[in-house]
């Protein structure tokens, strides 16, 4: 917070919904650790958890991100890693698992509820979702959390690169000076932002996917990290 950015040229202000307007990561992590125990009479759990990255990864072009990209990784992984030996009843045991991702109860992050509202009511910003996953995933959760009516325009994004900013940047009809992103994940929400010549902000969570990390520090003029959403109100 000691940090003294300038953000007064900002008239549009973008949220990375998971791990930033909810709880979404550890719901994740729980059903790894169900999956691990339900294969752990095939494999160690070590051995499942770098195969099921690398599954992920080897699918995220085809898959997308979300539950349901996910759930098949899952499956995918739990016939490689025991050569086709995993039972059927086995099967039905992960995609249950997968299930509970797309059913599982929507927490708010702290603080986020009355901060949006305040952002909205001051008339100043064009507040935006801008977030990757399941089309029908992500609407189902924006419904559930009781945000949207704080939100003018609602982005799913099937990546989160310079190209898609610039994208974004240009359908809302602003420019990059006038852009601000916030969000949890280094990776997604803050560096390409930055390479645009927009503003980002980072609201670390304490559960995030290794694919999202970065080593090291961010060092940028138009770089912030705050612990909290409620911290917003008194920075813009």
């Amino acid at each position: 917070m000691e940090k003294n950015t300038n953000y007064n040229k900002i008239k549009v202000i973008a949220f990375d919904a998971d791990d930033t307007l909810w709880i979404n990561e550890p719901y994740f992590r729980k059903v790894e650790r169900e999956y691990c125990k339900l294969l752990s009479k095939y494999v160690s759990q070590d051995v499942l958890n770098d195969t099921l990255f690398d599954t992920e990864m080897k699918n995220l072009e085809i898959y997308g991100y979300g539950a349901k990209a996910f759930t098949l990784s899952l499956i995918e992984n739990a016939i490689n890693v025991t050569n086709a030996r995993v039972k059927a009843d086995e099967i039905e045991k992960i995609i249950l698992l997968g299930r509970t991702l797309m059913e599982a109860p929507m927490v708010l992050i702290d603080g986020i509820k009355n901060t949006l509202s305040q952002l909205y009511n001051s008339g100043k910003y064009k507040l935006v979702v801008a977030s990757k996953g399941d089309l029908i995933d992500q609407e189902r959760k924006l419904k559930n959390s009781g945000l949207m009516p704080y939100f003018d325009h609602v982005e799913i994004m099937s990546g989160k690169k310079e190209a898609d900013y610039i994208k974004l940047i240009n359908r809302l009809g602003t420019r990059a000076e006038e852009f601000l992103m916030i969000g949890n994940s280094p990776k997604s929400d803050i560096l390409p932002v930055l390479e645009i010549g927009a503003k980002a902000i980072l609201i670390p969570y304490e559960t995030v996917w290794i694919h999202e990390a970065v080593e090291g520090e961010i060092f940028h003029d138009n770089f912030q990290e705050i612990k909290e959403a409620s911290q917003l109100l008194e920075i813009l």
